[in-house]
């Protein structure tokens, strides 16, 4: 049966479930492994702490995600098919782990946050 997403371990295996799709994605795959060149070993606590803060407020997040995707941009152009498709991914992740009120709240502030990145990136 599932839960809501109610901690860290919670937000862990949504990030480390998203990103084992991501990582053999055919649409946006690429963009993490060759042309960002992700070191996953890096990349996923920074993940943890991103949606950690994005959804309790924890304060332990520090990074620029829009400097961070206008430098991807840079080196590949970023489409709204790229963006959509990440969400699409994004919020079937969810609704496999959880179910809940943070789950509904994690789903809507993702796409949120992406389509203030997309525009700000593609425009």
């Amino acid at each position: 049966m599932k839960k809501d997403i109610h901690n860290r371990n919670d937000i862990v295996k949504l990030v480390d479930t998203f990103y084992e799709k991501i990582k053999t994605d055919q649409v946006i795959g690429f963009l993490f492994n060759e042309i960002a060149q992700i070191n996953w070993e890096n990349h996923l606590p920074k993940m943890y702490d991103f949606w950690e803060n994005v959804l309790f407020f924890t304060g332990n997040f520090d990074g620029n995600p829009m400097q961070k995707h206008k430098e991807l941009h840079n080196k590949c152009p970023l489409s709204r098919t790229h963006f959509n498709h990440w969400n699409e991914v994004f919020r079937k992740t969810v609704d496999e782990l959880f179910v809940g009120e943070k789950a509904e709240e994690i789903k809507m502030r993702a796409k949120n946050i992406s389509d203030v990145i997309m525009y700000k990136t593609i425009q």
